[in-house]
């Protein structure tokens, strides 16, 4: 392994312990660290850590001070759209709140999105929902959730992006870190329900169509219906 792959394998092996502990809390809100002790605890470089601490404050998780050192910054500071964020608290204490934002901040998008792309997605764009959803039906009856989450995922970002909104396009990653939080963290069913596809697949038959309301419509019960199901399988976490 040459050397700059093992830094980036340290870069990445130290963030994924450090980001999820001040998600979670366990580094409180005003914390103070340093680049010394980050490097010591995870047994890296003080090259590894300051690149770690830059990460995190590219996030505005924690801000650096001579002198003083890395501070946890107040929840409020930080860049709560950014994808990795947004992994690491589904994947901490916090998931059940983050669920419930990210689908009240879908609820909010999602179906305006669904219909504007009525009314500007290309043929192209049309073709790439279609067969997102044939994706989906052919992996959601094989049980394969993997394969069926990257159609999933591949369908809302189209689906985004259609609307020729940049906004909305920009929330694709955001989206798709919920779609396979969903997954990874066992809130899908075995097999994907059947209307939650038939959904799918009467979004993109009247984006083709033009038929702006009920692409919309459509759009908002495929996020109740997300949203109702994440809700069933969470008691049972």
């Amino acid at each position: 392994m040459r050397a700059s792959e093992t830094a980036s394998g340290l870069h990445e092996r130290v963030l994924s312990r450090l980001g999820p502990a001040l998600v979670s809390g366990e580094l409180a809100e005003g914390a103070v660290i340093t680049i010394d002790q980050i490097a010591q605890q995870h047994g890296v470089s003080r090259t590894v850590a300051r690149d770690v601490v830059k990460v995190l404050e590219s996030l505005q998780v924690v801000t650096t001070r001579r002198r003083v050192g890395v501070t946890v910054s107040p929840r409020s500071d930080w860049n709560a759209f950014d994808p990795r964020l947004v992994r690491w608290r589904l994947a901490g204490p916090d998931r059940a709140r983050q669920l419930r934002t990210l689908s009240e901040l879908r609820h909010g998008v999602e179906p305006v999105a669904a219909a504007l792309a009525a009314a500007h997605a290309t043929p192209e764009q049309c073709g790439e929902l279609t067969a997102a959803v044939i994706g989906m039906s052919v992996t959601g009856r094989q049980g394969d959730l993997e394969a069926y989450l990257q159609h999933d995922m591949r369908f809302h970002c189209v689906l985004l992006t259609a609307s020729g909104n940049d906004m909305f396009a920009a929330l694709s990653s955001v989206v798709s870190e919920v779609l396979a939080g969903r997954t990874h963290h066992d809130l899908m069913p075995a097999h994907p329900e059947p209307v939650a596809i038939r959904l799918h697949a009467d979004v993109a038959e009247a984006v083709a169509s033009g038929d702006a309301p009920r692409a919309e419509r459509a759009m908002r019960a495929i996020v109740v219906e997300a949203q109702q199901a994440m809700e069933a399988a969470s008691p049972a976490r």
